[in-house]
C-alpha cells in the first residue's frame, strides 16, 4: 500500500514537473489570453514550421499553429496562410494615460504588419516578425482569411532576393566573358610588345643619361666664363651707376638753365603780346611810325621820280 502511494505520488510530481516545463519553457500558457489570427504570405516559406516564433521587435509573443497552401486553379497562384496563436496581453497600447490590452483587430488598425525573417543561418530556420508600419498598405485575403488576419509586408531578405533575381546575370556573364577576353587579348599583346618597349626604355634611359653627362660636362666648362662674364656685368652695371650719377647733376643744372630760358621766353612773349594789343600805346606809336616811314617813302619816290626826269636836279636842285 506505502509502495503504491509512493507511486502515484512519483507520477503525479512528474506530471506537474511536465506541465510546468510547458508551462515556462513551452508556448504552452494556460492562464494567458490568446487570440488566432493568419498572416497569408505569396512567396515561399522555407524554414517555418509549427512551432515557429511569432515575435515582435525580438520579444515572442506567439507561435505558429499551422501552416497551409492555399491554391487557385483559376489564377495559378499559391498563397500560404500561416495560423499563429497570439498572446496581446504583452502588448500594451497607451492612449490620454489610460492603458489597456488592445485586440488583434485594433493592433491591425494601428498598423501591426508582419514579414517572415529567417531566424538561424545554421539551420535555416524562419521565424514571423511583427511590427507596426502604418504607411506600409493593408493588402487582406478575406476569401482565405476567415479569422483575424494581420497584412504581410515584403521583408529585407525577400527585397534583396527579388533584386537579385530581377539582376540580368546572363548578360553581365556574358559581359565578363567580353571583358576577360579583351583582358587576355590585352595581356598576349603585352607579352608581345612589352619586352621591345622595355628595350627601346632601357635605350631612351641610356641616351637620357648621356644627354645629362654631356649637360653636366658643359655646364662645368661653362662655369668660370659665366663668372668672369658676371663679373665683368657687375662692373659694368657699377660704371654704369657712377657715370650716371655723375651726368645727374649736370642734366640737373641744364634742366634749372632751360626752366630760366623758358620763363623768359615767356615774360618775352607776355610783352609782345602786350606790344601788339589794339588798344597798346606802343603799338599806336609803332602804327604812327609806320605811317611816316611811309610818307617819307612816298616823297622820296616822287624826288627820285623828278631826278630821273631830270638829273640837273641833283646839281641845282628845285627851285621855288
Amino acid at each position: 500500500m506505502n509502495r503504491q502511494a509512493l507511486v502515484g505520488a512519483f507520477v503525479l510530481g512528474g506530471t506537474g514537473l511536465i506541465v510546468a516545463a510547458f508551462v515556462l519553457f513551452g508556448n504552452f500558457h494556460p492562464f494567458s489570453r490568446t487570440e488566432k489570427a493568419v498572416l497569408v504570405f505569396h512567396g515561399a516559406s522555407s524554414g517555418l514550421a509549427v512551432g515557429s516564433p511569432v515575435t515582435f521587435r525580438g520579444v515572442q509573443v506567439g507561435a505558429v499553429d499551422r501552416v497551409v497552401i492555399e491554391y487557385n486553379p483559376t489564377t495559378k497562384d499559391a498563397y500560404i496562410p500561416v495560423f499563429v496563436t497570439m498572446r496581446p496581453d504583452n502588448i500594451v497600447l497607451t492612449n490620454s494615460n489610460i492603458h489597456h490590452r488592445p485586440s488583434m483587430e485594433d493592433l491591425v488598425q494601428q498598423g501591426l504588419r508582419g514579414e517572415m525573417n529567417l531566424k538561424s543561418f545554421v539551420t535555416g530556420t524562419s521565424e514571423i516578425d511583427l511590427d507596426f508600419a502604418p504607411n506600409t498598405p493593408a493588402v487582406l485575403h478575406p476569401e482565405i482569411a476567415h479569422i483575424t488576419e494581420i497584412p504581410t509586408k515584403q521583408s529585407t531578405i525577400e527585397a534583396m532576393t527579388k533584386s537579385l533575381q530581377d539582376l540580368p546575370l546572363k548578360q553581365i556573364g556574358e559581359n565578363a566573358d567580353a571583358t576577360l577576353a579583351s583582358v587576355r587579348r590585352l595581356s598576349d599583346q603585352l607579352d608581345r610588345d612589352l619586352p621591345a618597349l622595355v628595350q627601346s626604355i632601357h635605350e631612351t634611359s641610356d641616351h637620357s643619361r648621356d644627354m645629362v653627362d654631356a649637360a653636366r660636362k658643359m655646364v662645368t666648362d661653362l662655369e668660370p666664363t659665366l663668372t668672369h662674364t658676371l663679373v665683368s656685368v657687375d662692373r659694368l652695371a657699377s660704371t654704369g651707376t657712377n657715370q650716371l650719377d655723375a651726368r645727374g647733376r649736370e642734366l640737373h643744372a641744364v634742366l634749372l638753365n632751360s626752366n630760366a630760358a623758358v620763363q623768359q621766353a615767356t615774360k618775352s612773349l607776355a610783352n609782345l603780346e602786350s606790344m601788339t594789343s589794339p588798344r597798346s600805346t606802343d603799338r599806336a606809336n609803332l602804327e604812327a611810325s609806320l605811317r611816316d616811314i611811309a610818307a617819307a617813302a612816298s616823297a622820296l619816290r616822287g624826288f627820285a621820280t623828278d631826278v630821273e626826269r631830270n638829273p640837273q636836279l641833283l646839281l641845282t636842285g628845285r627851285r621855288p
